[in-house]
């Protein structure tokens, strides 16, 4: 009966979700099942439960406060034409096809994810595919698409969750994770790239995908071996960034929208979108560094925070009061996201911290070694689950260490698979869908079953191949 309750809210969730249910419901429903469910089976003392809410009702209240003013900065950088005249001189160097999408996919979106986290790189990178000239369901896919290096995200906290509950060192989990990753990166740079090819030439964008997800797991490798796990991310997605832009630069004609459009220089709007954008990322940096250096305690944590750096970049961008009609627009946006992020991780906290997580990672390992096959699916269920690849490595990944030196299995490969895997899903997870067909155009929300659908696709094939990796390591 315990395990039973233990899978209800996630196959409610699921099953909901497939109906065609909103997110919000479904997240609603998963939530007051898992709370019902740790009623019956899974009690939690006073003392558990206080500090279970202590530990994670900051994390919540960050979490919210990120995907706020990610929306904000979104807002008010396309109200102010500034996204617009980015992704033209952007497509002047790269054209509107494959290239652009694939600077989008493997550089502009893990840059921006690696130093905020909390899937904030889709609010960058998904309006500058609304000017590639794609239908809006396609943008929303191919933008979440981008989420490809979380186990990066926020400098790397999930993996460094995963690696302290395993007792293994982060830079050496970084860097298997790096590894491991070329499976994600290669699938996410082929599917974008053949579904923004013409139907002629989606050969040729499967085989520019591919190359572009083998040259960022170099890079990524690379970095993770040199400079640690934390800036990994977004430093190979930097390289990528100039790579592209590179390649663009070597065909001038390519794309260009009018003679010598490739040619011109950055409007003043764009530069100020870029500067505000450049607020942004080093102050993430910065103030982490004097936190880390000044070892301050935990509340102090937010002063590196995206929280705070995401406000403070839109009001750079402004330099006066915030536009009154880019403040509601955001609002009502945040009104739709912010809910649903919020139900997913409490439902996730509950899961974890009451047991039901452990039970459900156990009873599936009691198949003994096909185990293997089915652990990355467990982890990329929590990163569906929580939208967050540091709340499933929290519901997860004491539970897989154990299990895989139960099974006398190598845990570094096994926990990099599970990394990999529970980072992946969250592209897929019920919030950050919902913050896609916020960003995309405004028919995307009539597509939002199709999208989630298509995402949930490609995330899982890519899962399996990782669970086919694991059988063999």
């Amino acid at each position: 009966m315990s395990l039973f309750l233990s899978a209800l809210p996630v196959l409610a969730v699921i099953v909901a979700l497939l109906l065609g249910m909103r997110s919000l419901h479904a997240a609603l429903a998963g939530v007051l099942l898992s709370a019902l469910a740790m009623v019956l089976a899974f009690p939690l003392d006073a003392a558990t439960a206080w500090q279970a809410t202590a530990l994670w009702l900051p994390v919540l209240v960050e979490v919210l406060l990120i995907v706020g003013g990610g929306l904000l900065l979104s807002e008010v950088l396309r109200a102010a034409g500034a996204q617009k005249a980015l992704a033209h001189w952007v497509l002047g160097r790269t054209g509107n096809g494959a290239a652009a999408v694939l600077l989008v996919v493997h550089g502009v979106t893990p840059f921006a994810e690696s130093l905020t986290g909390f899937g904030i790189g889709i609010t960058i990178g998904i309006p500058l595919l609304v000017h590639c000239g794609l239908p809006a369901r396609k943008v929303a896919v191919i933008g979440l698409l981008g989420l490809c290096a979380v186990p990066w995200g926020s400098m790397g906290p999930g993996t460094l969750i995963a690696a302290t509950m395993a007792g293994l060192p982060l830079d050496a989990l970084g860097l298997a994770s790096a590894y491991v990753s070329v499976i994600p990166f290669v699938v996410t740079g082929a599917v974008a790239a053949w579904m923004a090819s013409p139907a002629g030439e989606r050969g040729r964008g499967l085989l520019m995908g591919t190359v572009s997800g083998l040259l960022l797991t170099l890079a990524v490798s690379f970095f993770n071996a040199t400079v640690g796990t934390a800036p990994a991310g977004a430093l190979g997605a930097l390289a990528m960034i100039a790579l592209h832009l590179w390649r663009g630069s070597r065909k001038p004609d390519a794309g260009a929208t009018a003679p010598n459009a490739s040619l011109a220089p950055l409007a003043p709007i764009a530069q100020r979108a870029l500067a505000a954008y450049g607020v942004l990322l080093a102050g993430v940096l910065l103030a982490g560094l004097v936190v880390r250096a000044m070892h301050l305690p935990p509340l102090w944590r937010m002063l590196a925070s995206p929280a705070l750096w995401l406000f403070v970049a839109t009001l750079f961008f402004t330099r006066a009061a915030l536009p009154s009609q880019s403040l509601r627009t955001a609002w009502r946006s945040w009104t739709q996201v912010a809910p649903v992020t919020g139900l997913f991780i409490a439902m996730g906290v509950v899961m974890a911290v009451s047991g039901m997580a452990t039970q459900l990672a156990h009873a599936l390992a009691s198949g003994g070694r096909w185990y293997l096959f089915v652990a990355p699916f467990v982890g990329a269920l929590g990163g569906f689950v929580t939208g967050s690849n540091t709340g499933a490595n929290a519901m997860f990944a004491a539970t897989q260490a154990e299990i895989a030196q139960a099974l006398s299995v190598p845990v570094l490969p096994f926990m990099a698979v599970h990394n990999v895997s529970a980072a992946l899903l969250l592209m897929g997870s019920p919030g950050k869908i919902e913050m896609a067909c916020q960003l995309a155009p405004a028919e995307a929300v009539q597509h939002r079953r199709w999208i989630q659908l298509v995402v949930l696709g490609i995330d899982l094939a890519a899962v399996a191949l990782m669970a086919v990796i694991n059988l063999f390591l």
